[in-house]
């Protein structure tokens, strides 16, 4: 009997829901069958923006390629220098003045930019920081950051085998250099059993005068030098340099290359920027280095008079100091046998004292 009273409740309840859904469908209103059938608007994406202009091609203004093949044909001249060419006193007196013809903020302008073309040659440098300037925005940021932090430019991928080329464009050009000096210092003791060797230079003061005068303004571009340099930063031929990976620490005149040589990778080293870029090329310990070998080698050259004493000079102080001056401020080891650059001339007294022994 309960279960039937149960059963007598339930299905009142289900009348009612019964009921309760017919009034909700009646309720709903009819849906037009044109509306049915209309069709809603398709609404277009915007296109997509334009990818930002690329970067410019790689490379160096004109003006500072012409300031490193200035860099590499005096090098290459004054690396030539032999003793076997002092057969008069002309001779030496012409070998005297193109070798010393630099000033040496010049010649440093030159060796960084040399050395930022030999950087260049790292293709993983060069890929990876083209890589990360995407936008002009972004170029103009890295640019700012590579002049402010020369620790940035190492932060990419190949730039220790960039910093090896570039040591070894600075250093390896300025051992060479010096090992050339030492034979044309060797050469001031032997020359002196040739009768010539032993004469007086004529007209001292002006031979020092024309050696001041060769050293002062621009070093002159070299175009044969200027067209190799040109191909090698494009990447269109090699440079011809080969070392190993460099390992921190850098020296200063490393890394001023290396952040010349990125900003070129990025194709923002235009001609316009020339000025801005100069600042990069410019280090006050090779400065000063260079600056105490010229002041040596002048001081020399008022106190010699035979010519086998201005042989001594050219090897000294503008051979031998030149060369140290470079390698050692781009972390070159130096020979064993090498002293620090002379801050004080003693050609006469050298020199002489191997007369008495021969």
């Amino acid at each position: 009997m309960e279960t039937l009273g149960i059963m007598n409740w339930v299905k009142p309840a289900r009348l009612v829901a019964t009921v309760v859904l017919a009034a909700t469908a009646v309720a709903l209103p009819a849906m037009d069958s044109s509306a049915r059938s209309k069709k809603q608007p398709v609404v277009e994406a915007p296109p997509p923006p334009p990818p930002p202009p690329p970067a410019g091609a790689v490379g160096l203004p004109d003006r500072l390629l012409g300031d490193a093949s200035a860099y590499a044909a005096y090098l290459q001249r004054a690396t030539a220098t032999s003793p076997s060419g002092f057969t008069s006193g002309a001779a030496v007196s012409q070998a005297l003045k193109e070798d010393a013809a630099y000033d040496p903020d010049a010649l440093i302008r030159g060796a960084v930019a040399y050395a930022a073309v030999a950087a260049l040659q790292d293709p993983t440098f060069v890929a990876e920081i083209r890589a990360a300037g995407t936008s002009p925005e972004n170029r103009q940021l890295m640019v700012g950051y590579i002049i402010r932090d020369p620790a940035y430019v190492f932060m990419f991928k190949g730039s220790a085998a960039a910093a090896g080329l570039a040591k070894e464009a600075l250093g390896g050009a300025g051992l060479r250099l010096y090992s050339a000096g030492k034979a044309i210092k060797q050469s001031a003791y032997d020359v002196q059993h040739q009768t010539w060797s032993k004469e007086d230079v004529v007209d001292r003061p002006g031979r020092l005068a024309a050696v001041k005068a060769s050293a002062r303004g621009p070093m002159p571009a070299a175009s044969e030098q200027t067209d190799i340099l040109q191909r090698a930063a494009t990447g269109a031929a090699p440079l011809g340099i080969s070392a190993a990976p460099a390992s921190p620490p850098y020296t200063p005149l490393v890394a001023r290359a290396l952040q010349l040589a990125a900003i070129a990778a990025m194709g923002e080293a235009t001609d316009a920027a020339y000025d801005r870029l100069t600042y990069l090329t410019s280090d006050a310990s090779t400065s000063t280095c260079l600056n105490m070998a010229k002041l040596n080698l002048y001081q020399c050259l008022a106190v010699s008079k035979p010519h086998y004493e201005d042989i001594f000079c050219l090897g000294q102080h503008v051979m031998l100091d030149t060369g140290s001056c470079l390698a050692r401020n781009a972390g070159m080891d130096m020979p064993v046998d090498a002293p620090p650059p002379a801050s004080s001339p003693a050609p006469k007294t050298s020199v002489r004292a191997s007369r008495a022994r021969g």
